[in-house]
């Protein structure tokens, strides 16, 4: 028997995404997550005493200048050496034959495929043959799967492959093939990279994306950590399971308000929601957002004081844990208890109103904004401004101010 990791999408020092907005980020803690997150890899391969390590792309984040990403990588690559763990690995999309790859070259027990061409390697002191090939540059639209080498009868062999399979709508595309072309080859296990969601494709053969390592903007939520994969003498895996490798844990969070008609109920749901979800995080950071949904008669108010409600769930969690929780935006996905065609039978200036609202297309925002500008307060129009869909913004405080009207 033995054991291997799966990492992908390491991403190491990658940008922060999506906080200069926020002036209360922890940027000092999410900054450094991705060389915590490889540390904790490194620690569970020490652990479990693996007998290789596997990295399919993206070990950086694009063609980094700064040579300490490529010493602090190395530095934990030494400590695998040291237990003479060897690393596998291969070039992906953001870090296809980098400046700080070709010059700067990782202990020797660290291997990356060639980029040319696929080739194969034997575990020297396993029945193991590894088979792969690294990006050349930022963009292969090829199907680099055709040309992968036929498998060594006898031993347990694995693909590393850098791709976007047949195509996601949430990533773009590289290096394209179908299962049928990972399958036809007669692998064991297909170590695949880029797709940044954990998932495994199937069971027979192996096909796994094991995720990024860390989850490195708001979208990216959930467990975020690395394959580990036991195989038995009979060159089956016996077990798979993906091991959180994450600090920072980002989460979506959602409350249906159809039975909240109070706002110190919605406060205590907030509350209540929050430390649930902290609590199902462990001992990392966690970083949220906030989604109300439901028809609820809080509709109105909710959108007429937006900023006041993001400044009480800040609050809220600041109370809670200052040091584990990060509240980081409240979006509103709800809807009015009231009646919309109701309101428009009240009179001829109702009606209008709400039929203008009816035909206001997204291309008249720039145009409302403007409009707009010297008459609301800053706060209030940089809101509407950064809002997915200013008629939703726009329709809720209008139809709240003329429900609650006499």
């Amino acid at each position: 028997m033995f054991t291997f990791i799966h990492a992908a999408d390491l991403h190491l020092d990658s940008p922060l995404r999506g906080l200069s907005r926020h002036d209360d980020a922890p940027v000092e803690a999410i900054r450094g997550a991705t060389r915590r997150a490889l540390e904790n890899l490194v620690d569970l391969a020490l652990e479990k005493k693996v007998s290789f390590v596997l990295i399919a792309g993206d070990l950086y984040d694009g063609d980094q200048k700064d040579y300490a990403t490529a010493l602090f990588f190395n530095r934990q690559m030494l400590r695998l050496r040291a237990k003479k763990i060897p690393v596998f690995a291969i070039s992906g999309n953001h870090d296809a034959e980098s400046v700080i790859t070709k010059v700067l070259k990782p202990p020797d027990n660290v291997v990356f495929f060639p980029v040319r061409k696929p080739s194969s390697l034997d575990h020297p002191e396993l029945p193991v043959t590894l088979h792969g090939q690294g990006f050349a540059n930022a963009s292969v639209q090829e199907n680099l799967v055709l040309k992968y080498p036929d498998p060594v009868a006898g031993n347990f062999n694995i693909g590393l492959l850098h791709t976007s399979l047949a195509g996601s709508s949430a990533h773009d595309t590289y290096a394209p093939c179908s299962l049928a072309d990972l399958e036809k080859k007669g692998y064991h296990y297909w170590a695949l990279g880029h797709i940044h969601q954990p998932e495994v494709i199937q069971k027979a053969p192996w096909i796994v994306y094991p995720g990024n390592i860390q989850g490195r903007k708001v979208n990216e939520t959930g467990v975020r950590g690395c394959s580990l994969v036991e195989v038995n003498d009979a060159l089956e895996v016996t077990s798979h399971t993906l091991v959180p490798l994450d600090v920072v844990r980002w989460a979506h969070l959602e409350i249906d308000l159809s039975e909240v008609t109070s706002e110190d109920s919605l406060a205590a749901l907030i509350g209540s929601t929050f430390r649930e979800a902290l609590q199902e995080a462990g001992d990392r950071l966690l970083a949220a957002r906030l989604t109300l949904t439901g028809t609820t008669p809080l509709h109105g108010v909710l959108h007429a004081d937006l900023s006041r409600w993001q400044a009480q769930c800040t609050s809220i969690a600041v109370e809670i844990d200052p040091e584990q929780l990060w509240f980081e935006r409240l979006k509103l996905r709800t809807a009015p208890a009231y009646d919309p065609q109701e309101l428009a039978q009240r009179d001829d200036l109702t009606a209008l109103v709400l039929t203008a609202l009816e035909d206001f297309s997204p291309e008249q925002k720039p145009a409302a904004l403007s409009a707009l500008e010297d008459k609301l307060p800053p706060a209030a129009l940089a809101s509407l401004a950064d809002s997915e869909d200013l008629k939703e913004e726009v329709a809720a405080l209008v139809l709240h101010s003329i429900a609650t009207s006499e």
